[in-house]
């Protein structure tokens, strides 16, 4: 009787031989480069995209194939994964074209013959044959397949082919053990399988140390490098942004990308490479202005980093040369706002003034554009009064119940309330602020809403405010110096007093506690201890016991 490896050497079309060759072996390692799986694969195109099932790369941080030669080739990237299906779409990395089965256009029918290329290193047209027990349809058009096959592990993601040696699908094992039957998800809905903008998220691909290719149109490549950007590494991300500009070699964004992240590291050979792509941005932009924009934009963030020495003359001065020249090509708002920036990082705030102010007149002014001015009005010591008005507007750029996104200029407008004097309006932003972050709030909040309730003289709200800051920071002494003064507006100078001790007790030169403790003891009738106070505080440097010493104890 004859084996079936021999029936099926026998009755092998004769294009198998050939169809084999396209069909490896996969060897995936771990973080610590330890081999971590092995398996099949095949080619589907001849520039080394390829097909295997994602358990084999789960885990991975690194693979190779090896094809019938038995010469290894580095998996280059990942293409596209479903974990559901347990199928891998992948790029391998080729020095010239390599064998690739073609994919079918038809699905098999019921019935029809079907055969299963093993991968070999041997010149035979060994394979396994079988017929389609059942098609199923999968999502897209695509389909899911029972097969009658004789199977092993051994043979799992190996290429299931029809009668003309188009592959169709990829062998999956029957879970229940069966030998004599086996399953094959789609190849065409393999293909299928991609990477977007937003497949950063995919826990699927994060599963894969492998580095993941970009996407194949340029948009969805560059949502991926701006979505990407703050999550991986220097080096990943400069490795994306390396691949980016090797699939789009005339997009500027690249190089711009690129330009910024070489900046940032700051050393000089990093700000020729950063140098360079912006000289390549500009020849290759119709935009210029944009250009301009960006590299005046680069430069600002190099000065604002405080670099130890200066490269070139990247300076402030250069910066405003830069954006003066893209406002020349095109006066948009937004290069007024970058100018104002500039000139605010040069605490020149009246220019800076005048910019910000020239962009709230325009269509982009926002909550961040009137905060500028605000800041820039503050800091030119302008009237409050208009530096309030500006933070209103920045306010009013958000609708009621206010979002978490408003919280900081509520807070703000806060602030200078307090400067202001308006203090009830000062607590009521506080207040506004709390519900805006859903009550998120540390310490130093409560402090500052109870100095703002403490000078309304909403002295019961200043006292639950300070106490909470305590319980929230218990070992900071101002905190309980502030309750033992909260204390003494109401009177109660026995724990006024216990207030001051239990910050002495944290910080034992802390002369204002001193001061207190004396004031509490006049107001107890203890002069000779309140005066032994007060000389206390004098000796630690606090000059505003003068008046006390003055008054009581001469």
């Amino acid at each position: 009787m004859l084996t079936q490896l021999a029936v099926a050497q026998k009755e092998a079309p004769k294009w198998v031989d050939k169809a084999k060759k396209a069909v490896f072996s996969v060897v995936t390692y771990d973080k610590e480069d330890k081999l971590l799986n092995t398996g099949n694969g095949f080619f589907v195109t001849e520039d080394g995209t390829a097909l295997s099932d994602y358990s084999l790369f789960k885990g991975a941080q690194r693979a190779v194939v090896i094809n019938f030669e038995g010469k290894q080739m580095p998996v280059k990237s990942i293409l596209g994964v479903n974990e559901m299906y347990d199928v891998v779409k992948f790029k391998v990395e080729v020095l010239k074209k390599v064998p690739a089965l073609e994919i079918t256009t038809v699905a098999p029918v019921k019935n029809s013959e079907i055969y299963l290329l093993p991968y070999s290193t041997k010149k035979d047209r060994s394979c396994s044959i079988g017929k389609v027990v059942e098609v199923s349809p999968l999502q897209g058009g695509h389909h899911y397949y029972t097969l009658q096959l004789s199977f092993t592990d051994k043979k799992v993601s190996c290429p299931v082919v029809d009668a003309d040696g188009q592959v169709f699908g990829l062998a999956q094992k029957d879970a229940s053990g069966d030998t004599t039957r086996c399953y094959a998800v789609g190849a065409s809905f393999a293909m299928s399988l991609a990477v977007n903008g937003l497949s950063f998220n995919d826990a699927s691909l994060k599963n894969i140390g492998i580095p993941k290719a970009l996407p194949d149109t340029e948009e969805q490549a560059l949502i991926m490098l701006y979505m990407t950007a703050p999550t991986l590494s220097a080096d990943d991300y400069l490795s994306l942004l390396n691949q980016f500009i090797e699939l789009y070699p005339n997009s500027t964004s690249g190089y711009l990308r690129r330009a910024s992240h070489y900046a940032f590291r700051k050393d000089d050979k990093s700000l020729t490479l950063a140098e360079e792509d912006l000289n390549k941005a500009m020849k290759l932009a119709d935009k210029k202005d944009d250009i301009f924009y960006n590299e005046s934009n680069i430069i600002y963030t190099y000065q604002l980093g405080k670099p130890e020495h200066l490269y070139k003359d990247w300076t402030y001065a250069k910066a405003l040369e830069d954006i003066d020249k893209a406002l020349a090509l095109n006066s948009l708002p937004i290069y007024t706002q970058h100018k104002g920036n500039i000139y605010f990082a040069m605490q020149d705030y009246e220019k800076a003034y005048a910019c910000y102010d020239q962009v709230n007149k325009t269509n982009i002014a926002s909550a961040e554009t009137f905060y500028s001015a605000a800041k820039a009005k503050q800091l030119m010591k302008g009237d409050l009064t208009e530096v309030l008005a500006l933070l209103d507007s920045a306010v009013a750029k958000f609708t009621a119940p206010l979002p978490a996104e408003a919280a900081p200029y509520i807070f703000e407008r806060a602030q200078v309330r307090e400067q202001k004097g308006v203090y009830k309006d000062a607590v009521a932003d506080y207040d506004t602020y709390y519900q805006a972050v859903n009550g998120k709030v540390n310490d130093l909040f409560y402090y500052y809403r109870e100095q703002a309730n403490y000078k309304a003289k909403n002295f019961k709200r200043a006292l639950e405010d300070i106490q909470k800051a305590i319980e929230l920071s218990p070992k900071d002494p101002s905190y309980l110096a502030e309750l033992g003064a909260v204390n003494i507006r109401i009177a109660r100078y026995e724990e006024a007093i216990k207030n001051s001790q239990d910050a002495l007790a944290i910080d034992p030169k802390f002369a204002a506690c001193y001061r207190l403790m004396g004031f509490c003891q006049i107001q107890l009738g203890k002069k000779t201890e309140a005066c032994q106070n007060f000389a206390k505080a004098k000796e630690l440097g606090d000059t505003a016991v003068d008046s006390l010493i003055e008054k009581y104890c001469k």
